[in-house]
């Protein structure tokens, strides 16, 4: 088992690498687990605002995937202000999430765990473990879950604490914050130039990226820059 101490001892050791203090938290928690992955994301109440840390590239994608789908065990968690435990989602008769459940299953992950990261009444995030074999947590791996928890959000309150005066956000947290202004901002052009609501503008963003294989933020620009125009009946480039 770790405690919250030892976490925080471990990553400011490794701070200055090159990896932010989330990425490090995130890496040092799927070592000391044995997962497949862990991802950090920020989650307020106006919903998912960007992913801040990942352990490796399978973590990033599901954790990017949560963001650009809606949905997934981290927003969950986040909403509920409560863990999410699913032990076996290759054994789900039907799993919890329509688009997250199945892409994660191919991805090679079978249980995750994830955890709000709030303060008071004020949510700040969450932190999702995935795992490459089904079970539940025991215990100790609970325990250690939480710490990590505890430490991830004490890393989110250090940042803040170290924000430049006039800045809304330590440039650790910025740059995911910055990736979902821009889909936001696509969003709101498409939802104009389509004519329809800004759900259903999220929508077809979220549905051409996934028919193209390719990455959210790249079709919110390609939108934004004029090179794309998505009708809702057809979905694809005119």
């Amino acid at each position: 088992m770790r405690t919250t101490a030892q976490i925080l001892e471990a990553i400011n050791a490794e701070h200055g690498s090159g990896d932010s203090l989330p990425g490090l938290l995130c890496a040092d928690c799927s070592a000391f687990m044995d997962l497949s992955g862990s991802g950090m994301a920020l989650i307020n109440e106006s919903g998912h605002q960007g992913v801040i840390g990942a352990s490796g590239p399978l973590a990033a994608q599901l954790e990017d995937l949560q963001f650009e789908l809606g949905e997934g065990p981290s927003l969950d968690a986040s909403r509920s202000n409560s863990p999410v435990v699913h032990p076996d989602l290759s054994a789900a008769a039907v799993l919890p999430w329509l688009g997250f459940g199945p892409a994660a299953v191919a991805a090679g992950v079978r249980a995750v765990f994830a955890l709000p990261l709030q303060v008071g009444t004020t949510p700040l995030g969450a932190l999702c473990l995935y795992r490459a074999t089904p079970g539940r947590w025991d215990d100790e791996g609970t325990a250690t879950a939480m710490a990590y928890a505890d430490a991830a959000v004490e890393v989110l309150l250090l940042l803040q604490a170290q924000t430049e005066p006039g800045s809304a956000l330590h440039p650790e947290l910025d740059e995911p914050v910055t990736y979902r202004a821009e889909v936001h901002q696509a969003t709101g052009y498409l939802s104009v130039q389509a004519s329809v609501g800004l759900a259903e503008a999220l929508l077809l963003l979220r549905a051409h990226a996934f028919a193209s294989d390719r990455p959210l933020l790249q079709i919110a620009r390609d939108v934004l820059a004029g090179r794309l125009r998505i009708q809702p009946e057809e979905g694809e480039d005119d």
